[in-house]
């Protein structure tokens, strides 16, 4: 029975009961040891009905083996592999040890966990129970987490038990378990030991109504003390003491196996390693032994572990070791045991450093990453630098100990871990070079991108070449690219050469520049490039040559290489360009639900300057569908990491929405102004890159607020940073631009004649049928505007939608009702659903794309039908095709990876 807990356990009682509707969600109970948490989690499985239960512990010893705990919560219900997508089912079989393949992406893994959950969770639902989570280790916390924040529509419930202030990041629900009030502890101390109030109120008083401290008290009290008629003894036997009386009590055979028990839960090794350490050949003394630490209430069976009743046992059994005493344990397992577990024996058995057991522990973090476990790998080597003799290999072993941290989340150890390795002595150059390139790239993903600038700077390779000119365009300094690209020239010809040598020199005025970007695109587009960075580098060269719609192109091959190649580690930052391509080819709901999976991605993976990307690209598709308020909110959570960061461009995107914001509500010179103020930052607090793209915006918000003088200068400016353009998209819109500027009806037919791009069309038709309506050419005006008004409505883009409304209105055309965009019902991920479904995708294939399980998909779908007045996916496919204008092939306008990104 519980005492005084009835707000705890409703609290959880409320997270099954939704789960078992189809609203899955995780809570976490917090508190001091003893607080009563497991007992919580034991009951609350109980009310579960007919849910299925599922559970793990974290165990200390085994916090360093890769994959330990998710081992315990799915090898029950792994006989529901074969029901997931193959790059989840392969992923969690590597993880669990089912298959000898490598699969070292932590999204797959996190999905496929979610997916047999899911598979398990049917038909009346799951329960899942992880335990003592501080102790589960960093591989299956990513997995589970990954999972937890991922729940909406599952029939599962998460519930984890933590110590302390341990993290367990991206759960919202935290159940707060302090002591007991003090009647529920009287009520407690009545029940169990039939103690007067007077006593139970002083035993309370001094342990905060901790219930196991209170219960393991009271039991060591004489009758005498309990009834009142002897003073309570003092100091309590609270803390070390409420166990270690216990613990000393055992005999020599029963306290080894509790040693043995407090490194190594299996039951097998734990019994032929204290039989060895009794010289028992037989094994009898073990079996013995096991019997008097179950009879003593301090250990028992669970399946093939023993398990301590309570942490604090194991607690109190390290404190009564010695040091030596443990390492001879450790060495005596480490001779039973394999794999890992030998590893981490062999490191607690050591006393030094010590190269051969340092080697060990490499080989455990090897597997660890090749399973996806980059924290507990991140773990292995830094024990191991600990344990390597030699400055040099220890200075390596640091370094690839901060990437596996990196991998997993952990920036800030991983920053700790390469300052270590910068400060050892006798470091050569190669490695002191190796490592300054991933100080810089930490830094460009979550610190100052100046600063990655600078320390990229420091190298002459052409990959740190390549590296700090990302940086750099980031920042939005034009003068390091330019250096650096003179720099890259000095490299032997090739792919990622010529694009970094010509973007610098294009941006010097060198003719040379354009040149070496256009062999670099043919390069590119013959075979050239094949990873996810190639098509964003060609995705750059595009984009400085002025070609938005081939660096669409480029940026939309860069998504579909991160999605399928196994490296979707990157995919946060890959999709910082694809959700910029859906918004320049005016897909804006793609665009929307593109940022929401990045910037939810990004989160997990600490990349901050990757959120404030997301976050400034969705207030730019904010502004275009007119949410005032949501576009304003976004962009300063977008300024708020990109100004102290000096990420210019983001800077400079965030600005841009606020303006663009203003242009699409018809507040010309507000604007206007926003536009000059992008055009005067400089680098960290703007980017050329912004300057560029938005120069159409600006000479249409100039030219709305009578400065033609201005619109004339950046109408000059833009022509002469597109003077290489040759894509029909470029051309059209530099045709729209002069149309504006000098007034000329046949340049606006120019850009109609010469646009792919649906969106940018409905722009300039906008523009030439305000002009003809106001020239007294009504009729000629209203086709124009109709069209137009119809791609805004798709697209979603209301103040665009309004004014060509508008100006149908004022041209005759009356009695037009808005037609509401079909997308705008869906959210962003059933948007993103219907996208795949109408390229042909099967359900599995969009949870392996999306990281979701198939049974989410499928009630997504459920959801999207009725939405749409719809029945099939046939019609979804058709549905999509009709509402965004075209296919998803081919069109658009985009971005690159450097220079010309926004």
């Amino acid at each position: 029975m519980l005492y005084g807990r009835s707000a705890e356990s409703a609290a959880l009682d409320e997270v099954i009961a939704r789960a078992r509707e189809g609203q899955g969600g995780a809570a976490v109970l917090r508190g001091e040891a003893g607080a009563g948490k497991t007992a919580l989690l034991d009951a609350a499985a109980g009310r579960g009905d007919a849910a299925r239960v599922l559970r793990a512990t974290g165990v200390e010893a085994e916090s360093g083996l890769a994959f330990a705990a998710l081992h315990q919560l799915l090898w029950p219900v792994t006989g529901a592999l074969e029901e997931l997508p193959a790059p989840q089912r392969d992923a969690v079989r590597a993880a669990l040890g089912l298959a000898a393949e490598p699969a070292g992406d932590p999204y797959p893994l996190g999905a496929g966990v979610l997916s047999l959950l899911a598979e398990a969770a049917a038909p009346h639902g799951l329960i899942c129970i992880v335990d003592d989570f501080q102790w589960i280790d960093r591989a299956s916390a990513h997995a589970l987490l990954f999972a937890a924040r991922r729940l909406g529509t599952e029939r599962i419930a998460l519930l984890f038990a933590v110590r302390g202030d341990a993290p367990v990041p991206g759960v919202p629900l935290t159940v707060e378990v302090r002591g007991l009030p003090d009647a529920a502890a009287a009520e407690l101390l009545r029940a169990r030991h039939a103690v007067p109030s007077g006593v139970a109120r002083d035993l309370v008083a001094a342990t905060g109504g901790n219930p196991l401290a209170l219960r393991e008290i009271a039991a060591r009290l004489t009758p005498a003390q309990l009834a009142g008629a002897a003073p309570l003894p003092d100091p309590l036997p609270g803390g070390a003491r409420l166990f270690g009386d216990r613990v000393a009590a055992l005999s020599a055979g029963a306290g080894l196996l509790a040693r043995v028990a407090a490194v190594e839960a299996d039951l097998d090794p734990a019994l032929r390693a204290t039989a060895r350490l009794l010289s028992d050949g037989t094994g009898r003394a073990a079996r013995c032994a096991l019997a008097e630490l179950e009879e003593s209430g301090l250990a028992g069976l669970d399946g093939t572990r023993l398990r301590f009743r309570h942490p604090l046992i194991r607690s109190a059994v390290y404190e009564a070791a010695t040091p030596a005493g443990l390492r001879r344990v450790h060495a005596v397992l480490a001779e039973l045991t394999g794999g890992d577990r030998r590893a981490w024996h062999l490191a607690g058995a050591a006393v030094g450093r010590d190269e051969r057991v340092a080697a060990e522990l490499v080989a455990a973090a090897r597997r660890a990453r090749e399973r996806g476990g980059y924290g507990s790998a991140a773990t292995a080597l830094a024990r191991a630098a600990e344990l390597t003799p030699e400055p040099g290999p220890r200075a390596v072993r640091l370094k690839d100990a901060a990437v596996a941290a990196w991998l997993g989340g952990r920036p800030g150890q991983a920053e700790s871990l390469l300052a270590e390795a910068r400060e050892l002595p006798g470091t050569d150059t190669a490695l002191a070079l190796e490592i300054a390139r991933l100080r810089g790239r930490f830094e460009l993903n979550s610190g100052d991108a100046a600063e990655a600038v600078r320390i990229l700077s420091t190298g002459d390779s052409l990959e740190m070449l390549a590296d700090a000119a990302e940086a750099a365009s980031y920042v939005g300094d034009t003068a390091a690219l330019i250096g650096l690209g003179r720099r890259a020239a000095a490299h032997p010809p090739g792919f990622l050469r010529d694009t970094v040598a010509g973007i610098g020199l294009a941006l010097d005025g060198d003719p040379a520049g354009p040149g070496l970007l256009r062999r670099a695109l043919e390069r590119a587009r013959s075979g050239g490039a094949r990873e996810a960075a190639d098509y964003l580098w060609a995705s750059a060269a595009a984009s400085q040559l002025g070609e938005t719609d081939l660096a669409a192109g480029m940026a939309e091959r860069a998504g579909r290489v991160a999605r399928v190649s196994g490296m979707t580690g990157q995919l946060p930052v890959v999709l910082e360009f694809v959700a910029t391509a859906e918004r320049l080819a005016g897909r804006l709901a793609s665009s929307r639900a593109v940022s929401e999976e990045g910037l939810g991605l990004a989160r997990e993976a600490g990349y901050p300057n990757t959120v404030a990307a997301h976050l400034a690209n969705l207030a730019m598709v904010a502004a275009l569908r007119g949410a005032e308020e949501e576009c304003e909110r976004l962009a300063r959570e977008a300024l708020a990491i990109a100004v102290p960061h000096r990420v210019g461009l983001r800077v400079g995107v965030a600005g841009y929405a606020r303006a663009l914001l203003d242009l699409g509500l018809g507040r010309h010179a507000a604007a206007h102004e926003r536009f000059t103020a992008l055009t005067a930052a400089g680098p960290g607090a703007g980017s050329p890159a912004v300057v560029w793209r938005a120069a159409p915006d600006h000479i249409e918000a100039a030219m709305g607020a009578g400065e033609e003088a201005a619109a004339r200068a950046v109408l000059a400016a833009y022509e002469r940073t597109s003077a290489h353009a040759t894509t029909p998209e470029t051309r059209a819109v530099l045709a729209r631009c002069r149309g504006l500027v000098r007034s000329r009806e046949e340049d606006f037919a120019e850009a109609l004649r010469l646009h792919t791009n649906a969106f940018e069309a409905a722009r300039t038709a906008l523009l030439l049928g305000e002009r003809l309506r106001r020239a007294q050419r009504p009729g000629e005006a209203r086709a124009h505007l109709r069209g137009a008004c119809e791609t805004f409505e798709r697209a979603g883009a209301e103040p665009w939608a309004r004014r060509a409304r508008g100006e149908l209105r004022a041209a005759g055309e009356d009695g037009r009702a808005p037609v509401p965009a079909v997308l705008d019902a869906l959210t962003p991920q059933e948007s993103r659903i219907a996208g795949l479904v109408a390229e042909g995708l099967s359900s599995k294939r969009i949870a392996a794309r999306l990281f979701l399980s198939p049974r989410t998909v499928e009630y997504h779908l459920y959801k999207i039908y009725p939405k749409l007045g719809i029945g099939s996916r046939t019609e979804l496919a058709r549905l999509m095709v009709l509402a965004t204008g075209s296919s998803t092939e081919g069109t658009g306008a985009g971005s690159g990876q450097t220079l010309r990104h926004e």
